[in-house]
């Protein structure tokens, strides 16, 4: 008998070997918040907590196998995308999802440089990925970096941070979620955007080196909460909680950006 309770969740993209991002991250996250994670490579990265020191892309066949292969069998709820490193893997996932039921929600983390600076993306591929991949998500969450290199805007304030946004939705977009963390205010704020609405979400800043994976788990915790049904809001804001708390309890590995706790709900506040 098919389970059809379990929410079920994929994520395509790259393994990180310190376990704080990437898939690791994903399958972490997507566990704690209840639902059932499976994955498509497309990347194995050699790295620590100390930076990215070596990328080898998966082949494209591969790629393509691992996504047919949960597809026909398990099928999916909800897809989450992080790591996409060349023109020729965006194409090869766009085309996969370009092709499979449109009522299933895709969330794009659209990956462009590691914490630690070294780049994840391939010099022009950005392009690619605004063109091909953006158009088929539902919502994609870009860090203040990468919103400056999609829409060329330069974003110092939380006024550019929505500007930004509103560029992003012009784009042909539906949703997107500006993450401001990398702004220097007192507070974090994120802003939830589409066409009708705009909607912030709020917390403390926490100062930290303990932050490595912060894009991933977000991302696939509203990939999470859209595959069990709940309304984008709700999804954002629960995703935004689970990060904080993740940040506020980080376990503080590793000797430099240290990876989050992502078992937070298992710690009595």
């Amino acid at each position: 008998m098919v389970n059809t309770d379990l929410a079920r969740i994929m994520t395509i993209a790259g393994s990180d070997s310190g376990g704080g991002a990437g898939i690791q991250g994903d399958i972490k996250t997507i566990t704690a918040l209840g639902g059932f994670a499976t994955t498509a490579i497309t990347a194995i990265t050699a790295q620590n907590t100390l930076g990215v020191h070596n990328i080898l892309n998966i082949p494209l066949k591969m790629i393509e196998r691992q996504i047919s292969c949960v597809l026909n069998d398990i099928g999916t709820d909800a897809i989450k995308i992080g790591m996409l490193s060349n023109k020729k893997i965006i194409i090869c996932v766009a085309n996969i999802l370009s092709k499979i039921n449109k009522n299933i929600p895709i969330v794009l983390d659209p990956v462009m440089v590691a914490k630690g600076g070294y780049k994840l993306l391939a010099p022009g591929a950005e392009e690619t990925l605004i063109q091909e991949l953006m158009p088929l998500c539902n919502i994609i969450t870009p860090n203040i970096p990468e919103a400056e290199v999609i829409t060329g805007i330069k974003i110092n304030n939380i006024k550019d941070l929505e500007a930004s946004g509103k560029k992003i939705i012009k784009m042909g977009i539906s949703n997107v979620l500006m993450k401001g963390g990398h702004l220097k205010e007192k507070n974090l704020t994120d802003i939830l955007i589409n066409k009708d609405i705009i909607d912030y979400f709020y917390s403390d800043k926490i100062i930290t080196k303990n932050s490595h994976g912060t894009g991933c788990a977000l991302s696939s915790a509203i990939a999470c909460g859209l595959g069990q049904k709940m309304d984008l809001n709700t999804a954002v804001k629960r995703a935004h909680t689970f990060v904080y708390k993740s940040i506020k309890y980080a376990p503080n590995i590793g000797k430099g950006n240290g990876p989050l706790n992502h078992l937070i709900n298992n710690i009595k506040n």
